[in-house]
């Protein structure tokens, strides 16, 4: 069951009427950040051979289309990756936008509770895994790191869970999260 003061905690939080446009030359974006079982988390390990972010772990998401709402994008985006309809996601309101800045994305995104837990059925020509994790697991893990990719240094907060790392802007969205929780490492 979703624990009420954690539902209390972030709905005071949380910006229930997100608004947030992308500057010229960006894209604008939404994930969703998922509770199910009352303090667990669900990400994705995206497929190898996407174009953007191959094999990296993320939260369902992706590109708003023209015209559509923002919240309507996570929303689309967690059906088409999970398979969970709409109806079966209470969105509880926005985190701050995050922009990435190689790849000119604005971010918006939406946590929302399934509750019941829907039965996942996962896309598999973008999604290798589904993964999930409780928050005191993911606060223990939680660490800082420098690491050279591509193009440059990636200076930010990374979760090392068994075989997975959650780093970029997925791991900046759920230190968000996690700030909002107000929870301590157990």
């Amino acid at each position: 069951m979703y624990r009420t003061d954690l539902r209390e905690r972030l709905t005071g939080a949380l910006d229930l009427d997100p608004r947030h446009e992308a500057a010229a030359g960006d894209r604008l974006a939404s994930v969703l950040v998922p509770i199910v079982d009352g303090t667990n988390l669900l990400f994705t390990k995206r497929t190898e051979h996407l174009p953007r972010h191959p094999g990296e772990i993320s939260f369902p998401g992706g590109i708003r289309h023209d015209g559509e709402a923002i919240a309507t994008t996570a929303l689309r985006e967690t059906e088409e990756e999970l398979g969970i309809a709409p109806s079966n996601v209470e969105l509880l309101g926005a985190l701050p936008p995050l922009h990435t800045f190689v790849s000119s994305i604005l971010i918006v995104p939406f946590v929302g509770v399934l509750e019941p837990r829907p039965e996942l059925r996962p896309d598999p020509g973008e999604i290798a895994e589904v993964l999930e994790y409780g928050l005191d697991e993911l606060i223990e893990a939680e660490t800082t790191m420098e690491w050279r990719r591509d193009r440059g240094v990636y200076r930010g907060y990374a979760y090392e869970m068994g075989d997975h790392t959650i780093w970029g802007a997925t791991a900046m969205i759920l230190h968000a999260f996690l700030e909002l929780t107000g929870k301590e490492p157990a």
